[in-house]
């Protein structure tokens, strides 16, 4: 936090410690790049994928200080197209259509 809150480029917006506070932090201050310590960084928290889902823009660094690891998570938009049914049907089938977010599937 020490080497973070130093640098005159970076401001920190927030800081939880208690995980369920972590989604709420998230919507309150939408912070460009999330840090998150995890003892293995590697093993995806479950809010990775719906944080980036709602926020794409952001980034987020799992750190694991006691193993000298990290992890950079972030969402890549892709766009998809889908041939439309031309008739009323297709159309307001599209409409309705819920396609899924970016980050909701987990690796």
């Amino acid at each position: 936090m020490a080497t973070i809150s130093d640098q005159p480029d970076i401001e920190v917006v927030g800081e939880v410690r208690n995980e369920n506070e972590l989604t709420d932090i998230v919507e309150q201050v939408e912070p460009d790049v999330l840090i998150i310590t995890m003892d293995e960084p590697e093993k995806r928290l479950g809010q990775c994928g719906f944080l980036l889902g709602r926020h794409p823009e952001m980034r987020i660094l799992a750190l694991a200080p006691e193993q000298n690891r990290g992890i950079f998570y972030w969402a890549v938009v892709d766009i998809r197209t889908k041939v439309l049914e031309s008739s009323e049907a297709g159309i307001l089938n599209a409409v309705r259509e819920r396609p899924t977010l970016v980050g909701a599937a987990h690796n």
